[in-house]
């Protein structure tokens, strides 16, 4: 693409600084604070002063993911990086892309190793661009952060010392278009660390505030108040409450933007606008607001200081932070136009080259909007003087190319979406026809079909028809995957019908279709309930009270020979209930990570003094022994939080003690489990017990609240669960039976729904795991405090996955227990639950908030990927659990009896 720039007249500033404070929120800069004489101030009176007296300014609006390489992106390179750049975040420079400093005369940036390389890497001359890092172990989130901010300052002040008598620095730093980049980590840090309602993030406010200061007057001294320097203050995202970001949460998308020096606006106090309910105890009513999208910071600053727009950048230029002559103003909006409209005609020429049928964007290709007619009328209102009406028509050109470019990423969308649907329909209707003749009919292969090679070769005609399109049109490659497995599926789908008739005629036989269409319906419905507590967490609610009332449909011979049983799983629901209505957003509280742990423990003694209830071949000492292990491991893992937690608290860094303990306890955990399986005990009971155990000391370690608690109660809620469809089993079943291996009927479809409904409480009963913001950091503190995204992201899935270990390890032996083939119990939900996936692709969302955008995606991410999930869990849980476990049932006197 073509790179554009305002030739003439010349820019207003001969260089630029750019300050940006990592996670700082908007409101924390902008609110006043309550001080001892009862006065209201600021915490940063320098950027206020700006705001009020120098600059303009506003808020920042960013996308999802709010995290630190998309935002920088945004800011430097004015586009919007896919939701997966995520999983960029730390990556040096995987996608490549045009950025103000690769535009620039030169850049010297200073600050983080996470972001100033991948703007160096991939700037077109690597020389162009100097970068002063600190080395990565200073990112300690036990230290004061404030010292990475004080490290950036020194070098900064280093670099213009050295400038006078270093003639070739000096000469360069006298240069024109020239940018300096301040990245100020320590906000970041300190608000993971410390929550941004801490001391520690306000204080480091402060501190941000006098670094500005004191680099303006840097500034100011080295270049002899030349008034040539434009400085952008902002940040790449927010932080919310829980001193996290990532997802598209106000908190984390509103950010401060300010601007003054050369070319920049001062504050307009005639009839100010832009302020709501948000901006309002702020104070700054009577100046201003001007909010910009942060892709619109890379062309403003581009602006200022005459360089090339950045030729990806799809934001638009604020024009009501610049203060030039109306024509600069038309002349840079103008170019503006011309950077995106750029980028429409490159991609519409590439898509009309390959289109079998091409359809132009509308708007853009009729006799009174084509681009060349509004370029030509664009310029002759600029030659002419009708600088407003040149700007109005810019910006609607903008405005027709950013939908030409949406028009043309979504061309493919009707193809796309009518392939998947077909795709996961195809998968469910298929993996139905394997359960069914697997486990129901109990049948090895499909009838031969007398239609086989009729379906065959209409397979193969819309495989070869398929392709070609996907070839002609040059599609990405995974398009030919997407076109594989419909064809595939409703190939093996069509020639298995006949499993589907059969199966109908067996269940007619046993029940009214009446009641077999309404479990059906029922079931279904109860998916679509499970769909909606991915959005409201309260549902899950009343999925429990629904659960607690379950015992009502059971036999009555259940209510007098095992009624403990049924009193502990109404008991037991309630209580988990009640951790589906506490907030996600909690702060550190290690009193009741102690409490929880006390819980763990009296639920581990009185499993001790159980173990001979346990004991199948004379093992019960083995099996004291190994619970008796398992406490003390949980006792250390208490003492250990507590200590660690003390430590931090008072600020002298993660004790080196503690930290090893925290490891070892952590490796020992892991590793329990699987050792379990080399020894003698096969009563699943115990199993079961054991794996509760191994994990808690690991879940200790990595909790900050009621976590511990809900990991607790949960457990012994699938616990009462295994029991009870135990005792259902052996009153359908009669004795001579029970070691049969049965095959699935109706009633199984309430396993299911249960499995399901277990796994979406793990997903959301402490936390929102379509939002991994939902979950603290400093549950990692305890093992490191060494900033390092991909180990502390490990530690905290491991933390995640714990209770879905302890969900699958109770299904697979409800499994066995109920004389059900392996796997037969995970097939069957495999099978259904893209049902709720189905409904998640239809619910993604390119438009409303951020939150609304990144949520669905999250949702449908979950979802698509819950199969090859369940089915990773499962095989880990056949490891844990062992293949050969002893099933049992409780006799009437209460008393474990091998079946």
């Amino acid at each position: 693409m073509a790179p554009h720039r305002v030739e003439e007249p010349p820019p207003p500033a001969k260089r630029l600084v750019l300050v940006v404070a990592d996670g700082l929120r908007a409101d924390k800069l902008f609110q006043l604070y309550p001080q001892r004489d009862a006065t209201m101030k600021s915490n940063a009176p320098y950027l206020r002063d700006l705001v009020l007296n120098h600059g303009t300014w506003g808020i920042s609006h960013t996308r999802v993911p709010t995290e630190s390489r998309p935002g920088h992106v945004a800011l430097i390179a004015g586009f919007y990086e896919d939701v997966s750049a995520v999983t960029k975040g730390w990556k040096m420079n995987p996608v490549e892309f045009d950025s103000v400093f690769n535009q620039s005369e030169h850049t010297w940036s200073f600050g983080s190793p996470d972001i100033l390389p991948m703007f160096a890497e991939g700037a077109s001359d690597p020389n162009r661009v100097d970068t002063f890092m600190y080395a990565s172990e200073s990112e300690d989130f036990a230290e004061d952060a404030v010292e990475l901010d004080l490290w950036v300052l020194e070098k900064f002040t280093k670099l213009f010392d050295r400038a006078k008598y270093d003639d070739i620095l000096f000469s360069q730093l006298h240069k024109d278009r020239i940018v300096f980049f301040l990245h100020l980590l320590g906000l970041d840090t300190n608000g993971h660390a410390h929550l941004p309602s801490s001391q520690e993030y306000l204080d480091n406010i402060k501190v941000v505030d006098d670094i500005v200061s004191k680099v303006v007057n840097l500034m100011d001294e080295f270049y002899e108040h030349d008034e040539k320097t434009a400085y952008v203050f902002t940040a790449d995202h927010g932080m919310s409450n829980r001193g996290n970001h990532g997802d598209g949460h106000p908190d984390n998308t509103r950010t401060p933007l300010i601007s003054w020096g050369a070319g920049v606006n001062k504050p307009n106090y005639s009839h100010p606008t832009g302020h709501d309910d948000y901006s309002a105890p702020w104070g700054l009513n009577s100046v201003q607001r001007n909010d910009v999208l942060q892709a619109g910071i890379a062309p403003l600053m581009a602006s200022l200081i005459g360089i090339n727009y950045p030729v990806n950048s799809v934001g638009e230029l604020p024009l009501a932070y610049l203060n030039n002559t109306p024509y600069f103003k038309a002349k840079s909006i103008y170019v503006n136009a011309l950077e995106i409209l750029e980028q429409y005609n490159v991609k519409n020429a590439r898509k009309k080259q390959t289109e079998l049928m091409f359809k132009p964007y509308a708007p853009l290709n009729n006799a009174t909007h084509k681009p060349e007619i509004l370029i030509s009328r664009i310029e002759e209102l600029i030659d002419i003087g009708e600088y407003g009406e040149a700007e109005a028509l810019c910006l609607d050109l903008i405005e027709l190319s950013l939908q030409g470019l949406r028009y043309l990423q979504t061309y493919d969308w009707l193809f796309l979406r009518s392939i998947v649907n077909a795709g996961y329909i195809g998968w469910i209707m298929y993996s139905l026809s394997f359960v069914f003749r697997e486990y129901v009919l109990c049948i090895s292969h499909a009838k031969k079909d007398q239609y086989e090679n009729l379906i065959n070769i209409v397979s193969s005609v819309a495989f070869f028809l398929l392709f070609s399109i996907i070839y002609i049109q040059e599609m990405p490659a995974t398009y030919y995957a997407y076109v594989v497995f419909p064809i595939f599926f409703w190939n093996k789908v069509l020639k298995d019908r006949r499993t589907f008739f059969d199966v109908w005629k067996l269940a007619i036989e046993k029940r009214s279709p009446v009641i077999i269409v309404g479990c059906i319906i029922g079931y279904l419905a109860i998916l679509q309930m499970l769909v909606l507590a991915y959005f409201y967490r309260s549902v899950l609610n009343i999925c429990f009270l629904l659960a607690a009332i379950w015992p009502l449909a059971m036999p009555k011979s259940l209510w007098t020979e095992v009624p403990e049983r049924i009193f502990q799983w109404v008991l037991c629901c309630l209580c988990c209930s009640v951790f589906t209505l506490l907030p996600v957003e909690k702060g550190e509280d290690i009193t009741l990570v102690l409490i929880g742990g006390l819980f763990i423990m009296i639920t581990g003694l009185y499993a001790y003094y159980q173990k001979h209830s346990l004991a199948t071949q004379g093992d019960a000492n083995v099996i004291g022994m190994t619970f008796l292990f398992q406490l003390i491991l949980v006792i250390l893992s208490m003492i250990t939080v507590y200590g660690t937690a003390s430590s931090l608290r008072a600020k002298t860094g993660l004790p080196t003690l503690n930290k090893y303990l925290g490891w070892a306890i952590l490796v020992i955990s892991i590793l329990t489990p699987f050792v379990h399986e080399r020894t003698n005990p096969k009563h699943y009971a115990y199993r079961l017990i054991s794996i509760y155990l191994s994990f808690a000391p690991l879940f200790v370690i990595l909790s900050i609240s009621y976590e511990v608690l809900f990991y607790c109660i949960f457990s012994i809620t699938l616990w009462i669960w295994l029991a009870l469809e135990r005792h259902l089993h052996l009153e359908r079943q009669p004795t001579w039976e029970l070691r049969k291996e049965r095959t699935l009927t109706l009633e199984d479809l309430r396993i299911s729904l249960m499995f399901l409904f277990f796994m979406l409480v793990a997903f959301f009963g402490t936390g929102n795991v379509a939002s991994l913001s939902s979950f603290s950091l400093q549950s990692v503190y305890r093992l490191t405090t060494v900033f390092d995204p991909f180990l502390m992201g490990a530690l905290l899935l491991l933390k995640l996955l714990i209770p879905f270990f302890i969900v699958t390890s109770a299904v697979y032996i409800i499994n066995k227990a109920l004389g059900l083939p392996s796997f037969s119990l995970c097939l069957l939900v495999i099978s259904t639950s893209d049902v709720m996936t189905l409904n998640f692709f239809y619910l993604v969302r390119d438009d409303g908030s951020w939150l609304e955008i990144g949520t669905s995606i999250s949702h449908f991410c979950i979802s698509s990927l819950f199969v090859l999930f369940i089915i990773l869990l499962y095989s880990m849980t056949r490891l844990l659990v062992g293949k050969e476990i002893i099933p049992t049932y409780l006799t009437l006197a209460g008393k474990y009896k091998i079946i």
